[in-house]
């Protein structure tokens, strides 16, 4: 099985940061930030809280607001008007997920300011966050999920890599980010654990890797992963067509891509296994709080909305134990003879 070289297109494939470097704002961040290091966040925590402060210092340099020191109440407020109404390339608006993400971050970020005594006040301390409403996430079944699994090419190198990350991805609910940093070391496929090191909140965790996710991901190591090889020191284990680590966007537009070409009408990618994950061993008898330690939930409550749509054993047993069953309403209209 050979792999085809490809002539890698000389483009930064990365999403390119709002530029602050001009600002007197950008101390102030690096020293944040160097806080948060200090404090043992995560790097992704930080990758995410320095794009959203950069974000915020890109719209206040449109507005020739150079200093943390120029920031009033009202001005954040137009901020988080301008989040309202910003629209994407796509034309679509900001979840209220991500517009309440950028808001928490700014509050953090003036908090830390205020208690290093770089300001005298916390403008952003009386900024109102909408409350957050969680929805039940879309939870696809046992055969959808094997229909859109099963849109991979696996008579392909690349078909069998995809093929070994949608299980994975299934198997152990995983997180996007967490599987792309995934190492070498973190495999061990005779006990079959996966190891997933610093995940949300910098937790680490053991998770159990089921048969089939074994069987793939054995050959993706065996048979292909020293194909697409391009630096003999990568540990990281999924690698792109170029011999690269997966960033979170393309391995989503990969999944996403297989998704859509399934045929299934759903919005999402990676998180899509993870809920079908939790909610289809629900059904199958897991007590949630396995359910909770694999997802790495630190609170009980956050698992808890996967009992709510967890139906199937619900239907069962209403089937068996309600009484208005349509046998006996058959009878009831039968006409007597």
């Amino acid at each position: 099985m050979v792999i085809k070289c490809k002539r890698k297109l000389q483009l930064n494939m990365k999403k390119i940061p709002v530029a602050i470097e001009h600002t007197a704002f950008y101390g102030y961040v690096l020293r944040y930030l160097e806080a948060m290091q200090v404090r043992n966040y995560s790097e992704q925590t930080l990758r995410r809280r320095e794009s959203d402060i950069r974000r915020f210092v890109g719209w206040c340099d449109e507005r020739s607001l150079d200093r943390p020191q120029d920031i009033t109440k009202p001005m954040l407020e137009g901020y988080q008007k301008h989040l309202y109404y910003y629209r994407q390339s796509n034309g679509e608006a900001l979840s209220s997920n991500t517009r309440n993400r950028y808001i928490c971050s700014i509050k953090q970020f003036f908090k830390w300011l205020t208690q290093e005594n770089h300001l005298l006040y916390n403008p952003a301390s009386e900024l109102m966050v909408p409350q957050h409403t969680p929805s039940l996430p879309v939870v696809l079944t046992q055969e959808e999920i094997t229909q859109w699994i099963e849109q991979v090419d696996i008579t392909t190198p690349y078909g069998i890599r995809d093929r070994a990350i949608l299980e994975v991805l299934y198997s152990t609910g995983i997180r996007r980010s967490e599987l792309c940093h995934l190492q070498l070391q973190d495999i061990a496929l005779t006990r079959l654990t996966v190891f997933v090191r610093k995940g949300k909140g910098n937790k680490d965790r053991l998770l159990p890797l089921g048969a089939r996710a074994v069987h793939w991901l054995s050959l993706y190591l065996n048979q292909v992963r020293a194909q697409l090889l391009m630096d003999l020191h990568e540990q990281t284990v999924f690698l792109t067509d170029y011999g690269e680590p997966f960033t979170e966007g393309r391995l989503g537009d990969k999944v996403k891509r297989y998704l859509r070409n399934s045929g299934i009408d759903a919005l999402g990618s990676c998180h899509l296994l993870r809920h079908a994950m939790a909610t289809h061993m629900l059904e199958n008898g897991a007590d949630i709080r396995y359910i909770q330690a694999m997802l790495g939930h630190s609170d009980l409550n956050t698992t808890q909305i996967y009992t709510q749509v967890s139906i199937r054993k619900l239907q069962e047993v209403h089937a068996a134990t309600h009484p208005a069953k349509l046998e006996n309403e058959s009878r009831a209209d039968t006409p007597s003879t």
